[in-house]
């Protein structure tokens, strides 16, 4: 981000006074555009689409990194700038920003998969990107979505690289299963597969996207509190330190500057002080998920979340499963069976942990007198709680 963006941010941020300017900058949820130490790796991914160049079809290969390296973070960045160098999305396919070119144009396209969870929404997802037609929501069934990609790819000036992010994540669309619904287009299309592991069996190219270097996390939290916050608000001990904390995980130290952040506002603090760092650091867990994962559930699941972290707010509160089931359905429209249902679905996919509790009364297991257990989130509550459309 160039000197002019940052005053001009700041200029826009001062009627509304107070020490966060710019939120949306310190989401962990948000990708900036130039990715902040990354510069290796995205030479290696221009390396990877070096045909593209020439007009020629890259090959696949996939995008892999530990939790909080920023692969979606250099991936978005790398599609967006493609996208823009080499073809128009705000054309129909086949086009180019090359005046004078006849040039097949090669598009760019990201999917999601933690919000595409099934053909239907893939195929959607990937023609949404292929054109600025309105793809239906309804109406039309996943085989009319497939011809209809099928008829736009199948030309040899119609082609795509398809990056398919979050693959290796519970409930998510893996990468086998995307090259079966692309079979019929496999000639035209490139898949690219990001996430935290290679995908198994396979045997194209990986670029490996290592951790963030201790001063390449102070930097990127440096470039995101420069524009987010006012100048001062956190000096350079205190992103030092919290870098370190962090690990090398980039959504674990903006997920706490953001919840810092929050509390600091929600308290009606002129500043951030260590307090709220310290209680934003201690509501991300170690080795938890990204929050994202909590923000891409359904909206009936997001508000099970935000009712139970509302009723385990009580520092060392330790309810059972169905206490908490109870309790969550009394400020719900949902029953208790209903919320017990999800609780243990979302713990099976990883956002929710159980943890098992001492209770000398009141076991789940009845006469069987298994130990009962509680449930504690595996995401930073504050983020969620801040970022969710589901709040009551």
């Amino acid at each position: 981000m160039d000197l002019a963006e940052r005053i001009a941010r700041r200029r826009t941020a001062q009627p509304h006074s107070g020490f966060v300017l710019d939120r949306e900058v310190l989401s962990p949820t948000v990708h900036r555009s130039e990715p902040v130490g990354r510069g290796s790796t995205l030479e290696a991914l221009l390396d990877a689409v070096e045909p593209a160049f020439s007009d020629g079809l890259p090959e696949p290969f996939a995008v892999v990194g530990p939790a909080g390296a920023g692969t979606s973070a250099v991936i978005t960045a790398l599609f967006a700038a493609l996208a823009a160098e080499l073809g128009d999305s705000r054309r129909p396919i086949g086009t180019t920003t090359r005046a004078g070119s006849d040039q097949r144009a090669i598009r760019f396209v990201y999917v999601d998969a933690r919000r595409t969870t099934s053909a239907f929404a893939f195929y959607r997802a990937v023609l949404s990107s292929l054109s600025t037609d309105s793809v239906p929501t309804s109406g039309v069934g996943t085989d009319d979505l497939r011809d209809r990609l099928a008829t736009r790819l199948t030309r040899p000036d119609r082609r795509a690289m398809i990056a398919v992010d979050h693959h290796d994540e519970p409930e998510t669309i893996d990468v086998s299963r995307v090259r079966e619904l692309l079979e019929a287009v496999e000639e035209s299309t490139t898949v690219v597969p990001v996430g935290r592991r290679t995908p198994a069996g396979w045997d194209e190219s990986v670029v490996e996207v290592p951790a963030y270097r201790q001063h390449e996390l102070v930097d990127v939290v440096t470039e995101r509190t420069a524009v987010g916050l006012a100048a001062g608000t956190l000096d350079h001990q205190a992103v030092r330190s919290l870098a370190e904390w962090a690990d090398g995980n980039a959504h674990d130290a903006l997920a706490a500057v953001f919840g810092a952040a929050y509390l600091a506002t929600e308290a009606g603090a002129e500043a951030i002080d260590d307090r709220h760092l310290e209680a934003a650091k201690a509501d991300v867990p170690g080795g938890g998920v990204h929050v994202d994962r909590a923000l891409a559930l359904p909206e009936s699941r997001q508000r099970v979340l935000v009712a139970l972290i509302q009723v385990c707010d009580d520092e060392g509160d330790r309810r059972s499963i169905r206490t908490l089931a109870d309790d969550v359905a009394r400020s719900s429209s949902l029953t208790s069976g209903t919320v017990k249902r999800f609780l243990y679905e979302l713990a099976d996919r990883g956002l929710l942990e159980r943890v098992s509790i001492d209770e000398a009364v009141g076991s789940e297991g009845g006469s069987g007198g298994r130990r009962p257990s509680t449930l504690e989130p595996r995401f930073p509550t504050i983020a969620f709680q801040a970022l969710t459309a589901a709040q009551e």
